[in-house]
């Protein structure tokens, strides 16, 4: 071929390359053929394999929040802590036209499932001091020694603080409760998981159970036509497991009772003595 052909060719073919890699391209554009309006797809999160799965039944909050209860040992940490306990502090409650404050020292022993546990309330009333026993499906008083019959009122509201408790959510297998899950709530900013537990005998307690920390907050129940509710703080771990230092209990909107936990032991001896009816 003639080199005077080529040369004036080569050239020309040179200076079209070297202007198309000037032009300047805009990034991301369509590629010929695609719709002019159509957007660009969104990626996909990367799962995160160390994040937990987030609980969808009421079993799976419940079981969450026992092993947050029991400092990553669950229900059977539970079980071997808190075989006993004994728990003291003081009580503000209505008393006339103005409160009272209470003394009090709250025994357990730990049976098989609520109704097989052994409860006594001891309080130190400004006028009087006696002791509330729950034992074998039976309650009785005991003041100086002896046996007597409290009035439905006291009755009421110490069989309350037992079977409408944190307890209630955690031990509600050993109880046979029913639970369900009754949706999520929000409120002043703190979101909670709604579970409802119904025990044997349809006593009924929702908890609100934080969806950030597994704890329950507050818990309410209803009788009589009245909604009581009772909210938690302090949350403080004690020989590995987590106690609420502080509740309030309201009646409607009347507070019915100011309870700060002063010191709570787990596993030392109980005498058995003091849960006789003798």
């Amino acid at each position: 071929m003639n080199l005077r052909i080529i040369r004036p060719l080569f050239c020309v073919l040179t200076i079209a390359f070297l202007a198309v890699i000037a032009c300047p391209q805009t990034p991301g554009g369509p590629e010929p053929g695609a719709p002019k309006n159509e957007k660009p797809a969104k990626p996909s999160p990367t799962p995160d394999p160390k994040a937990p799965p987030k609980p969808a039944t009421a079993d799976q909050v419940i079981e969450t929040s026992l092993f947050i209860y029991g400092l990553g040992g669950g229900r059977a940490k539970l079980d071997q802590i808190r075989k006993t306990s004994v728990e003291r502090g003081r009580s503000v409650v209505p008393a006339g036209r103005g409160t009272e404050t209470i003394s009090y020292e709250r025994t357990v022993i730990r049976g098989e499932n609520t109704d097989k546990d052994k409860v006594r309330f001891d309080q130190d009333r400004p006028n009087a001091r006696y002791a509330l026993v729950s034992v074998d499906g039976r309650t009785f008083g005991v003041y100086n020694n002896t046996i007597f019959t409290p009035s439905d009122d006291a009755v009421a509201n110490f069989l309350n603080s037992i079977y409408h408790g944190v307890e209630a959510m955690l031990r509600y297998k050993e109880n046979g409760s029913k639970v369900d899950l009754a949706g999520r709530e929000k409120e002043m900013g703190v979101e909670y998981y709604l579970i409802d537990v119904t025990d044997t005998k349809e006593r009924k307690t929702r908890f609100y159970v934080s969806v950030k920390t597994f704890r329950v907050m507050k818990l309410t129940y209803s009788l009589g036509g009245v909604e009581y509710t009772r909210k938690f703080y302090n949350q403080n771990y004690t020989q590995g497991t987590l106690v609420a230092y502080r509740s309030v209990l309201t009646a409607g909107d009347r507070v019915v009772e100011e309870t700060d936990i002063s010191s709570v032991t787990f596993g030392q001896k109980v005498d058995e003595d003091l849960f006789r009816a003798e």
